[in-house]
């Protein structure tokens, strides 16, 4: 990170708010997926609060509705709105994309936020398998049907942004681009989020490398470890290798959890703070430029896997 590269700080404790203080937002158009509660809501409520029209997409239509009326409720005036959204089906995906450029004259900000963890070997609607389809394919094809979206946004006033919420977890598990969906490898619920954190990351640079002279600048960000339902499928022994991981890689992260609402704060940062564009492809942290592993930031690797994705949804549609 260079000495110029901004910062937020105490960005490690900063609430997603407190991440967007000064931000005006007024007459940009926000889209952030699993927007039906824990980070997705809090980066919903902080960018409405900057003053952005805000989509929320949720895979339940009910939970969403119940989170934009929370928001209302917190930020008067707010301009929210919902969308149904389920990324582990593609003609979900599909769908909610049209609606969104049927809806909007541009887009300006997409928080990719959605995703599942450590679930148990699971297909989604496309045969793919559950975290990798969900947390990267899904948010994929979504962004690239949007991209026309978001270069009109781009083109209305300052450049459009994607932020692609990674993980730490990314660390360990390199993508395994020859089988991804483990149907000749043993499956490890581990290695099949890792990977997909991965994949988020890759996306990102990719992204930038693609997009960034038409206006589109993209950023993966590591939320923090957060109190939010994401754990729920883990049991006591997935908690157990967590903290082994966690501590192999000298961090004390699960020690002191954050709140969904400073779980969201480097993720609306990302979106809106001045001065990034030039850092486009960044791997972000604390509200602050990190770096993520070399596998997870590698150019070639990036291009090869958004090739290989592009292929993937294509042949599944």
């Amino acid at each position: 990170m260079t000495a110029d590269a901004p910062k937020l700080p105490g960005g490690a404790q900063a609430t997603a708010q407190e991440a967007t203080a000064g931000a005006d937002c007024t007459g940009m158009t926000a889209l952030v997926t699993g927007a039906g509660g824990g980070l997705g809501e809090e980066t919903a409520r902080a960018l409405a609060l900057a003053g952005a029209r805000v989509i929320l997409a949720a895979r339940r239509g009910a939970g969403g509705e119940a989170a934009a009326q929370r928001i209302r409720d917190t930020v008067p005036g707010a301009g929210v709105e919902t969308l149904k959204l389920d990324l582990a089906d593609l003609r979900s995906v599909a769908a909610a994309a049209a609606a969104v450029s049927a809806r909007t004259g541009g887009l300006n900000m997409l928080v990719n936020n959605a995703g599942v963890m450590y679930t148990p070997l699971s297909r989604t609607a496309d045969g793919f398998e559950s975290q990798f389809g969900t947390n990267h394919l899904g948010h994929f094809l979504l962004t690239t049907m949007l991209l026309p979206a978001l270069r009109v946004g781009a083109e209305r006033g300052r450049p459009s942004r994607v932020i692609a919420v990674s993980s730490d977890g990314h660390r360990s598990y390199p993508v395994d681009l020859d089988d991804p969906h483990f149907r000749t490898r043993e499956y490890d619920k581990f290695a099949a989020y890792g990977q997909s954190k991965s994949a988020n990351a890759l996306m990102a640079v990719e992204l930038e490398a693609r997009f960034a002279e038409s206006g589109v600048h993209a950023f993966a960000v590591h939320p923090g470890s957060c109190r939010t339902r994401l754990a729920r499928h883990m049991d006591r022994g997935d908690f157990a290798r967590m903290r082994k991981l966690v501590a192999d890689r000298g961090s004390s992260a699960l020690d002191t959890l954050k709140s969904p609402a400073q779980g969201a704060a480097t993720s609306v940062w990302a979106a809106t703070a001045p001065g990034l564009d030039r850092h486009g492809g960044a791997y972000l942290s604390d509200c602050a430029i990190g770096q993520a592993a070399a596998h997870a930031r590698d150019p070639e690797t990036a291009e090869t896997l958004w090739e290989r994705s592009d292929t993937l949804v294509a042949e599944a549609r």
